[in-house]
């Protein structure tokens, strides 16, 4: 809207520079160099003297007229230049817009690769526009919860967490390749300048493929995401309550600030997990691996898991320096 706007200024501007530039062209060279009067002409001792001074007269406005004429192509290459850009500008959205819709038909389609091939064309969208990518992941992270829900509390819904683990569940992209190919697509979505708050709560991503996927800012409350790989995954500030991430790989994983009260852990391997803030209350734990998983005075444990408890675990304790009057942490 902004670009809009100046463009639209500039447009103004250019107009009102070639009306008044025209004005000049004609009026100016007069006022500079009027026309000689009757009298003054009259005055004048032959005709050939008097053909000869108004030819002079009009030289010199001619001379004037030279620059101003210069000017106004100049500013008529402007005008010119604005009105292309701002074509091809209009052109450019129209085929985004276009673009954008054929793939949103796309994620409708009965047919499962139709939707995969509509999904990665979201993704080519949201790299060559970033004013589309907010709206793409909201798009995205309403496909993955329609196309695998994880309905808990509703009637009929399904038990959390579920008794035991499929351990024999077939990976997410063999099962569902369209879920698996909107979470790579979400986890691997560029930067955005403000953060984008991903709602995936109450879905079924077991077994998923998120290894090395940026996730931060995510809701995932009550999601089951049992037996996934996620390794080096970043999950800064997600919420994660009660989330069900039994035998998950979670091998150095980022989970700075991360919300994981009552998270189900139980067999997840964390080791090397940075849970610098995290808050890990009633989080179940029995039978993870936490060796060198990074904790600091921020991280909040489940009752009874005291710093003995976590030493023989193998949860290495973030150190802290004193500089000034604050306290911060020693990333040496």
């Amino acid at each position: 809207m902004q670009q809009r706007s100046v463009t639209g200024w500039l447009g103004v501007l250019a107009v009102t520079g070639l009306l008044v530039l025209t004005a000049y062209v004609v009026v100016l060279p007069q006022l500079l160099y009027p026309p000689l009067s009757h009298t003054e002409l009259r005055n004048l001792p032959t005709p050939k003297e008097r053909i000869e001074l108004q030819q002079a007269q009009g030289a010199l406005q001619n001379n004037a007229r030279t620059p101003l004429l210069q000017g106004l192509g100049s500013l008529l290459l402007v005008v010119g230049a604005i009105a292309t850009w701002q074509q091809v500008k209009i052109s450019r959205e129209g085929q985004i817009t276009e673009r954008f819709t054929h793939a949103i038909d796309q994620l409708g389609n009965e047919e499962r690769v139709v939707r995969v091939g509509g999904i990665r064309a979201l993704e080519r969208i949201a790299k060559n526009s970033p004013a589309d990518r907010a709206t793409i992941a909201y798009v995205l992270g309403a496909f993955v919860r329609t196309k695998a829900p994880w309905p808990v509390g509703a009637p009929k819904g399904p038990q959390h967490p579920t008794p035991t683990v499929d351990e024999q569940l077939p990976w997410l992209q063999h099962r569902a390749a369209d879920v698996q190919t909107a979470m790579w697509v979400l986890g691997s979505r560029p930067a955005a300048p403000e953060p984008i708050w991903l709602y995936l709560s109450r879905v079924d991503l077991r077994s998923a493929q998120l290894v090395d996927m940026r996730l931060t800012d995510t809701q995932l409350q009550y999601a089951n995401l049992a037996c996934a790989r996620m390794r080096a995954v970043h999950m800064d500030r997600s919420d994660l309550r009660h989330a069900d991430l039994r035998q998950a790989d979670l091998q150095d994983a980022q989970l700075l600030g991360a919300d994981l009260r009552g998270t189900y852990l139980q067999g997840a391997n964390l080791q090397g997990a940075n849970l610098q803030g995290a808050n890990l209350q009633s989080a179940r734990l029995e039978g993870a691996d936490l060796s060198s998983a990074i904790e600091d005075a921020s991280t909040i444990w489940p009752a009874g898991f005291d710093a003995d408890r976590r030493r023989a675990a193998g949860v290495f304790t973030k150190p802290h320096k004193r500089q000034g009057m604050g306290r911060v942490d020693d990333d040496a």
